[in-house]
């Protein structure tokens, strides 16, 4: 469930909480391409490869299957605004292939500074000098590799959302540096500050779970 931790969280629960619950869960089903199920008043949905249900009116996120794995959905209040947000605004459309840079996003520019340094510095410097535990953590979410940097991976957000994570290792003479991609249907479903908040999200994700495994 959503919970006030400090001004921060509490300001945006408080401006969505009614817009969320004025929704037509059925208009919402359409729209986001999701599943609701009206005996049990939930939405189904997958994030970052786990299964959820999330409450209808009021929000709470319910894991489909017990684990001892992290949740971020569940662990992560901006994980679970980044839903809410998605449920009310947000689009499904389906992606045509083609995967962009922050920057050629609608408005990517205007926050490329602040992505820099809040996602790609923070994945760069994460992970550039532990692709061990960068593919272990990618692994554990049925990230896909690919063929780019010195070593990257492909996932969904949400269905149908797909993120490139590419990085390259550091060495005595440069310092490790990244690249995030989104699937060209990211700008129909988020803004480019929650396209932000996506980044952010999955990088403190996959650090969660990269601590996890290794201490397993």
């Amino acid at each position: 469930m959503l919970y006030e931790k400090d001004n921060k969280e509490k300001r945006p629960l408080m401006h969505y909480t009614p817009l969320y619950e004025a929704l037509d869960p059925r208009e919402v089903e359409g729209r986001c391409n999701l599943r609701f199920d009206a005996e049990q008043s939930e939405f189904s949905l997958k994030f970052m490869h786990r299964a959820y249900r999330i409450g209808f009116p009021r929000f709470y996120v319910k894991p489909e299957e017990e684990s001892d794995m992290f949740s971020p959905l569940e662990a992560m209040p901006a994980a679970q605004l980044l839903v809410m947000r998605y449920l009310i605004e947000g689009r499904f459309v389906k992606a045509e292939g083609r995967f962009l840079t922050f920057r050629e996003v609608p408005w990517g520019a205007v926050y490329t500074t602040p992505f820099d340094g809040r996602c790609i510095k923070r994945l760069a410097f994460t992970f550039g000098n532990k692709p061990e535990d960068f593919k272990r953590a990618m692994e554990s979410i049925g990230a896909t590799p690919l063929k780019m940097g010195d070593i990257s991976y492909e996932f969904e957000l949400l269905e149908g959302l797909r993120l490139q994570f590419i990085l390259w290792q550091g060495d005595d003479e440069f310092l490790p540096s990244a690249q995030i991609l989104f699937s060209d249907n990211f700008p129909m479903a988020f803004t480019a500050e929650d396209m932000a908040v996506s980044g952010d999200v999955t990088i403190g994700s996959l650090k969660a779970i990269a601590n996890q495994l290794r201490q397993s």
